[in-house]
């Protein structure tokens, strides 16, 4: 199949990853950890997964006028990524994340938004040709609302279909859901977003109803290890998880995201599409870092 144009408004970061035994708890130092450095970031992350899985990809971004930024656009350009739209602010820093990796693959994350928090409005409208240009919009939360919020509106005015991946979590406006052709909260972010606390399929799908009925016309809620439920046009749907033994989830939603995106493009139907993502992001949890343990299409055969 042939993929479509996906546009990716996010951030990009550079993470600074420890793995040590287990997470400290507040107050506590832990010696012992191994240290690496990775590109990363919501929207980067999301960026490559998609490019690396067949898509046709443009990035809008920001960064700093700083070696992480300028390393960053060097290794997008070398995933065939548009760089066209990655803006360059002079005074602020790239966007920098600390990640602490234990033993059993879970993290825990604190991210200095730097640059990211000053992509804009006025960045969406420099940029609206080529958001107009493309076939899908793919957004997170790393990033002004008020500019997720532009940028969903104009692309569904303009017919163009928006997925977003609501993360970090946080409460949306109805109206920016009523823009949106796809939503992918995990279970934390589905329950922000409807209320429900969400620990199993049957309150995942009263999650995704309510979620639904605020506007969003298909709700795809990530369950971990569990899989995902797929709510479209009053039917649901469980794709259950690819049982692999997981290393670190960094990255594993995102990847989810990038791949769900790249299978719409293409035409495939929602589950088929969800389960092209759940392949993709399982094969990611089996690896150490962020946008190192992206697969790309070649490696889901793997999982056959």
């Amino acid at each position: 199949m042939t993929s479509k144009k996906i546009i990716v408004i996010g951030s990009c970061n550079t993470d600074m990853v420890i793995k040590a035994d287990r997470l400290p708890v507040p107050g506590e130092t832990i010696i012992g950890g191994t240290f690496f450095m990775n590109p990363g970031g919501k929207g980067a992350n999301q960026a490559v997964a998609a490019a690396r899985l067949g898509g046709q990809v443009s990035f809008i971004a920001k960064t700093g006028n700083d070696v992480f930024g300028k390393q960053s656009v060097e290794l997008y350009n070398t995933e065939r990524i548009n760089t066209e739209y990655i803006f360059s602010d002079l005074k602020t820093p790239s966007g920098v994340a600390l990640i602490n990796v234990d033993s059993n693959g879970e993290n825990c994350i604190v991210v200095a938004s730097g640059a990211n928090a000053l992509l804009s409005k006025k960045d969406i409208q420099s940029a609206q040709k080529e958001i107009e240009s493309g076939d899908l919009v793919l957004m997170q939360l790393e990033i002004p609302i008020e500019t997720v919020e532009y940028a969903a509106e104009l692309a569904f005015q303009k017919g163009i279909k928006v997925i977003l991946n609501p993360a970090p979590a946080r409460t949306l406006s109805d109206r920016l859901l009523k823009s949106l052709y796809i939503i992918t909260p995990n279970n934390g972010e589905a329950e922000i977003l409807s209320g429900i606390k969400v620990n199993s399929w049957e309150s995942a799908k009263k999650a995704a109803e309510v979620i639904h009925a605020k506007g969003a016309k298909i709700v795809v809620i990530t369950l971990g290890s569990m899989g995902a439920l797929v709510y479209e046009n009053g039917v649901f749907h469980q794709v259950e998880a690819t049982k692999v033994m997981a290393v670190d989830t960094t990255a594993a939603g995102d990847t989810f995201s990038g791949a769900l995106s790249v299978g719409v493009s293409e035409g495939k139907s929602i589950v088929d599409a969800v389960k092209f993502a759940a392949k993709a992001s399982a094969i990611t949890v089996t690896r150490m870092g962020a946008q190192s343990s992206i697969p790309r299409l070649s490696e889901l055969a793997t999982l056959e």
